[in-house]
């Protein structure tokens, strides 16, 4: 089935639906989703979003404050557009639903909470479940839009440009490489559809999949990354993949993050032996950056051999815990801590990809017709470090700015654009009967890249993962080709692709900065290294 529509949005966290929502005035828009709306890295989000609304906090603090978490690699003008934009984008998510927590004062103003890295309080949170709020608020606006249709448990395949209009013999003069749509598996029926779009747009979130240990949802499979480096669009800085020092350590929990915003309200890390121990690595203690404090932690478990540290905030009022940190609380003490009474046991976990997808102030990237917003991004904002916060910041500000330029877009593309796209073709494919193939492969991708290109780093186990990564691509090439296509093999590929960028990434960044630390190269390089790294997929005649 082909579907025709103006806007395609792949991804309904707090970037896509943002997008959708400013879009769907001015055209027809699909959403797609490879499971329930719902389920995206926003709906799990607890802190909040960094924003300027404090009596002595400034924009020029909050830009201070990222630039120093950015590590030399923030674009000033980026940092200064976002932060400056906060609070015009934070009124609109009120005006759309988001019932943010107001302050104890009945002062109808804003409850604001403190986060590493962070010189003010600035958090505007719903309790902690900020991100549930703004999910469920956006997927209610969308799903009563006229001019939206959402399609759930539709995974994104590949993109379709002109260069795969050339290849199938359907365009004979060269053409400027542009967007044109995708192929979307429906994995309820297992057919593939095209959706023709005159915009695209991706919004699908980040790759945390790709680690063994990570506070992000199943989804988060790097599909977006994947898809355009395929498509020959660049990418930047995937090297920088930020660990969350706390992720709750119970073999129970499952992907379950420790808010920053416990560490912003007294939290301590302490050893098994109740020493805390973060004076030892920045004077901020307790509420420096996450790259640092992963590393702290990183490095108190290789001494140690503890499986976890843990984080402590018995000194604070019991009622105040848990009105502040309801869901931590109860998911806690449904697995036997009271955070109250003891500490909670954590460790780091993959949590979020400062690189992503190179796109302009506007979100384009260098394929016309095609943006991308939100953790599959690099704008330039997060540098070498993403400071607390400041992701769903991002999201809803640079949705808003793609909007505006998308729309400005459509006007000048004409209804024949992407005429006569090829459909999916899947002759001399058979149903595999081998699914141990895809299992077996996502699992040692996902250990690989844990333990030799993680939180500490060495050209030595660079190399290794390189070259593991490398013979597991070629397997899954000829597995791809072979078999009809299934949305385990859909991720697994891409998750192979984002690894290859990271490994490739990390290999060519000869310095330490920011979320990058090798052993080989300590210190940081400013005279060589204050500058992005780009990957382009070599061209193939």
């Amino acid at each position: 089935m082909e579907y025709k529509i103006d806007f395609l949005v792949i991804g309904t966290g707090i970037a896509g639906l943002s997008f959708a929502l400013k879009v769907a005035e001015y055209g027809r828009v699909a959403i797609v989703t490879k499971k329930e709306a719902m389920e995206t890295s926003t709906n799990y989000a607890q802190g909040g979003i960094a924003s300027v609304f404090g009596q002595y906090d400034s924009f020029d603090l909050h830009i201070r404050d990222t630039l120093e978490a950015g590590d030399g690699l923030c674009n000033r003008g980026v940092v200064e557009t976002v932060v400056k934009s906060g609070p015009e984008r934070i009124r609109e998510l009120i005006n759309w639903g988001v019932a943010f927590t107001q302050d104890s004062a009945g002062k109808l103003e804003l409850d604001l909470g403190l986060e590493g890295g962070h010189s003010q309080k600035r958090i505007v949170h719903a309790g902690d479940f900020t991100g549930h709020a703004i999910e469920q608020a956006l997927v209610d606006c969308a799903r009563n839009h006229k001019q939206i249709d959402i399609f759930e448990n539709h995974i994104a395949v590949d993109l379709i440009t002109y260069s795969t209009r050339m290849k199938r013999g359907l365009v004979t003069a060269a053409h400027e490489d542009r967007c044109c749509g995708a192929y979307v598996l429906d994995t309820k029926s297992n057919h593939v559809h095209t959706f023709q779009a005159k915009i695209t747009i991706l919004a699908t979130g980040g790759a945390g999949k790709i680690y063994l240990y990570t506070s992000n949802p199943d989804i988060a499979t790097g599909d977006g990354i994947a898809m355009t480096y395929r498509a020959g669009a660049l990418v930047a800085n995937l090297e920088f993949v930020q660990f969350h020092p706390t992720c709750l350590y119970h073999p129970e929990a499952k992907n379950f993050l420790i808010s920053e915003a416990v560490r912003g309200e007294g939290g301590v890390l302490i050893d098994s032996h109740g020493r805390a121990f973060m004076e030892d690595y920045d004077p901020k203690k307790d509420l420096a950056c996450r790259d640092i404090v992963a590393r702290a932690i990183d490095n108190e478990l290789k001494k140690s051999g503890d499986d976890c540290v843990f984080l402590d905030i018995t000194h604070k009022e019991p009622d105040f815990v848990r009105e502040r940190f309801p869901n931590i609380y109860q998911k806690c003490l449904s697995l036997g801590t009271d955070m109250t009474k003891e500490p909670i046991p954590v460790v780091p976990a993959a949590h979020y990809m400062c690189g992503g997808v190179l796109v302009d102030v506007y979100g384009k990237t260098d394929i016309e017709r095609l943006y991308a917003v939100g953790e599959t991004a690099c704008t330039g904002l997060h540098g070498a470090n993403r400071l607390a916060s400041n992701s769903l910041l991002e999201a809803v500000v640079y949705a808003h700015m793609a909007a505006e330029q998308a729309v400005k877009e459509l006007e000048s593309i004409s209804d024949e654009v992407c005429d006569a796209l090829p459909p999916w073709d899947p002759m001399g494919t058979t149903d595999s009967d081998e699914a141990i193939v895809v299992s077996h492969n996502w699992d040692e991708i996902r250990r690989c890249m844990w333990n030799y290109v993680g939180i500490v780093r060495s050209n030595k186990r660079l190399l290794r993962a390189r070259n593991r990564i490398e013979t597991i691509q070629k397997e899954i090439s000829d597995y791809y080709w072979d078999f009809k296509i299934t949305s385990d093999l859909i991720e697994l590929r891409n998750i192979a692709m984002v690894a290859e960028l990271i490994i490739q990434s990390a290999i060519l960044r000869k310095e330490s900065r920011g979320l990058h630390y090798n052993i080989q190269y300590p210190e940081k390089d400013d005279k060589f290294w204050r500058k992005d790294t780009i990957l382009r997929r070599p061209f193939v005649g």
